[in-house]
């Protein structure tokens, strides 16, 4: 691993300045403030300000982006997490002392505090006509170019604080992603769900195929696993009684990375007693119908350059019908030898080898179909063997009552009528566990408690999972779920490494 150190970005010059001014006895990183105004309330409340000064003075901080010097003027753009504003320095107001030390220790990348009055310049700008300033944090490392700014993807993602300083675009995206998440508590506290939250460090990993991250507890000489889902732990609340439940949950699955998949990622996972998916599908389409609204005041949204409506009703086709659709192909009207050559001539050959129509079935659909579902499709009834969690289907035979929602070949969504037969759960464990032992790494553990918890009984449910990064994608514009997650997972750079050439990609 490389060392830390070596990519410190300290700036000597930079470094100096603080010396000096430490020297000097001044602190270039006092302990506060007093901001009264933020640079947006002050925009509100002089909106209409003319040439002349405000007899108000105001009060604000924050860090400095642009500074213009004029000899004994300055100008300097300063922005706060609202926005910025102009600011007008003069020798003659300030005095010479604060005058030089703004000109020669203060630069861009700064974070000052200043006060005066508000005016409107000949160009028509609001600014601040500055009477006093303070140095609040001496920055050590520069900002990059001020005119292009950050532009490098790879350093964008690593240094996410760099990018949403100089970056107003990102700032926008995880402002729309905090308030995507603010709507989804609302739409389901108004609907009479509770919120709660269930262990990340468990014994037994489960709740859906995938391969976990493991960890050991030395206190108590276990081996526990990050959690890849909260599904079971949630469906014990359900049998404990609570009808109506959700998590904002973060889950941590040791797989590859790509632009749609980040091992660390956040999805809401939601529970109703009394319910099938049939419900939980039309709540889902009730959510991203009023979701897509609320965040973009539309119900169609561009991405990659491709209009996508979320008009009701949203699309909903069986799993059958739409590899018939989309690939011309009727599984169950071949036998299973003339699958395996039409799974041959479309170059799914390679893939494990399916046995069964049913197993056939999901090739077709994850090889064919997953990448032609543009517009929001629901697609419901998946074959039994790769829906251990999920109730049989009631009326067709080897197949369970699941769905799950497509947007521009992407999985958003996924739900189940809960399956709530222990001894059916403990035969499909089972069949799980057995897969996981011949080498499946993505395949369940058997968890004999959860086993046990459905043995007290749990009402009939139903069950759904949304995956909160990709929703953001599609509702921000971006194609890549690096663009929506704060800090991604990048691979550590050695020293002298091209950064651009440092991720491992499945595309």
């Amino acid at each position: 691993m490389a060392d830390q150190r070596e990519t410190l970005a300290f700036d000597e010059t930079r470094l100096e300045k603080v010396r000096a001014l430490r020297e000097k006895g001044i602190t270039p990183y006092p302990h506060t403030f007093d901001r009264k105004d933020t640079i947006s309330a002050i925009k509100t409340r002089f909106a209409d300000i003319t040439h002349e000064k405000s007899a108000e003075q105001v009060s604000t901080a924050g860090r400095l982006y642009i500074i213009r010097n004029h000899g004994k003027t300055l100008f300097a753009d300063l922005g706060d997490e609202g926005g910025k504003i102009q600011l007008y320095i003069r020798k003659n107001d300030i005095g010479d002392e604060q005058f030089d030390l703004f000109s020669q220790f203060i630069e861009r990348g700064d974070f000052v505090g200043v006060t005066g009055h508000v005016f409107r310049t000949k160009l028509g700008e609001i600014t601040i006509w500055v009477d006093t300033i303070t140095l609040l944090c001496k920055a050590v490392c520069s900002l990059p170019e001020k005119f292009h700014g950050l532009k490098d993807v790879e350093k964008r993602y690593r240094q996410r604080y760099v990018d949403l300083i100089v970056n107003e675009e990102s700032r926008q995206t995880f402002r729309n992603r905090s308030r995507i998440i603010t709507l989804i508590r609302k739409f389901l506290d108004d609907r009479g769900f509770l919120e709660f939250e269930t262990p990340i460090l468990q014994p037994i990993y489960g709740g859906a195929n995938a391969r976990p991250f493991t960890s050991y507890h030395n206190c108590l000489e276990q081996k526990l696993f990050l959690r890849i889902a909260p599904e079971l732990y949630l469906k014990r609340l359900a049998v404990g009684g609570f009808e109506r439940v959700f998590e904002i949950a973060r889950n941590f699955r040791n797989e590859d990375i790509d632009t749609h998949h980040n091992p660390e990622f956040t999805m809401v996972e939601i529970y109703w007693a009394y319910h099938d998916f049939r419900d939980m599908m039309a709540m889902t389409e009730d959510f991203l119908v009023s979701l897509a609204k609320d965040i973009c005041s539309t119900s169609q949204i561009t991405f990659e350059n491709t209009t996508i409506s979320f008009e009701k009703p949203l699309k909903k086709l069986s799993m059958v019908d739409a590899v018939k659709e989309y690939s011309g192909i009727d599984i169950f009207a071949h036998t299973v030898d003339e699958l395996r050559k039409l799974a041959k001539e479309n170059q799914l050959d390679e893939w494990e080898k399916p046995q069964t129509q049913r197993e056939f079935l999901v090739r077709f659909f994850e090889g064919i179909v997953e990448e032609k579902l543009i517009q929001p499709t629901f697609i419901y009834d998946f074959p039994v063997e790769n829906s251990p969690l999920a109730k049989r289907h009631r009326e067709k035979e080897g197949f369970t009552e699941r769905f799950e929602l497509f947007i521009y070949g992407m999985e958003i969504a996924n739900g189940f009528s809960e399956l709530n037969d222990p001894v059916d759960q403990k035969t499909r464990f089972e069949a799980q566990d057995e897969k996981r032992r011949l080498g499946d790494l993505e395949a369940q553990m058997i968890d004999y408690d959860f086993i046990n918890a459905l043995g007290y009984g749990m009402p009939p449910t139903g069950g759904v999972g949304i995956g909160i990064d990709r929703l953001v994608m599609l509702l921000t514009g971006h194609n890549s779920i690096k663009e929506v997650i704060l800090f991604p997972s990048m691979k550590n750079v050695q020293p002298g490494e091209d950064e651009s050439n440092t991720e491992m990609t499945r595309e």
